[in-house]
């Protein structure tokens, strides 16, 4: 039976490498340094380096289930994300952190479904996005809306790590929230000043943390929601907060 697989290797060693050969050659012998640390769903159709134009080297690349970022709490424990955030910011000193999102995202809608009970690290996982999803009913659009939410909410979850916290005060770390439309093909990015995630086509920036140092502080929500009914709804009154205008 052919190893489809075994002969992607090969093909990679034979044909690939030996165009790029030097360039990773320069990579070993004077070491990585990225400027973007890139969090990232594991989803297979969100491919970063297409995204960014970017090669080897360039990208320091963190992908989990909803592109979530656990909060820090000093614990010691297996938090592969949240080491990724330490090293790239301590090590290699990147000087953007990106989170992407994206449409028709498995992780968010399975915020709005049951887990199957063998999945327990999953079902833990997903609390990290339970705040942004919304108290309707599922449709297209309360999808969609809940990734961009789960978006800012994993920026706002960055600055809760002292060593993020310190270098964007300093401006020399910047945030940006993206979501990535599959369909489309388009990064829709976050401005924090209206709220809302703008096509990159049109957007005036690469998209801005909820949080910079050189603005006035922010005393209006960074959620600008879409449709007003979502207001109507029941909802916590740490929800309530983030979605009214």
């Amino acid at each position: 039976m052919p190893d489809e697989l075994l002969d992607r290797l090969r093909r990679f060693h034979d044909h690939t490498f030996p165009g790029a050969q030097e360039q990773f050659q320069n990579l070993v012998k004077d070491g990585q340094h990225p400027t973007i640390l890139f969090i990232g769903c594991s989803d297979s159709r969100l491919v970063p380096y297409l995204l960014t134009g970017t090669g080897p080297g360039e990208l320091f690349i963190v992908r989990n289930v909803g592109a979530f970022v656990p909060p820090y709490d000093g614990s010691a424990g297996y938090h592969g994300t949240s080491a990724a955030i330490e090293f790239g910011v301590l090590n290699l000193k990147v000087s953007r952190i990106v989170v992407c999102g994206h449409s028709h995202c498995g992780g968010i809608r399975a915020l709005y479904e049951e887990v199957a009970p063998q999945a327990k690290n999953l079902a833990a996982w997903l609390e990290l996005g339970r705040e942004a999803a919304l108290p309707v009913q599922v449709t297209p659009e309360a999808l969609r809306r809940t990734e961009q939410r789960a978006v800012v909410l994993q920026l706002e979850r960055l600055m809760g790590y002292p060593m993020v916290r310190e270098q964007v005060e300093a401006g020399r770390l910047f945030l940006h929230g993206w979501h990535y439309v599959i369909e489309d093909g388009e990064v829709h990015v976050f401005d924090v000043k209206s709220g809302e995630f703008v096509p990159a086509s049109t957007a005036s920036h690469s998209g801005t943390g909820p949080y910079q140092a050189f603005e006035d502080s922010i005393a209006s929500p960074v959620f600008n929601e879409i449709d007003d009914s979502y207001a109507k709804q029941p909802q916590s009154d740490k929800a309530r907060s983030a979605m009214s205008d």
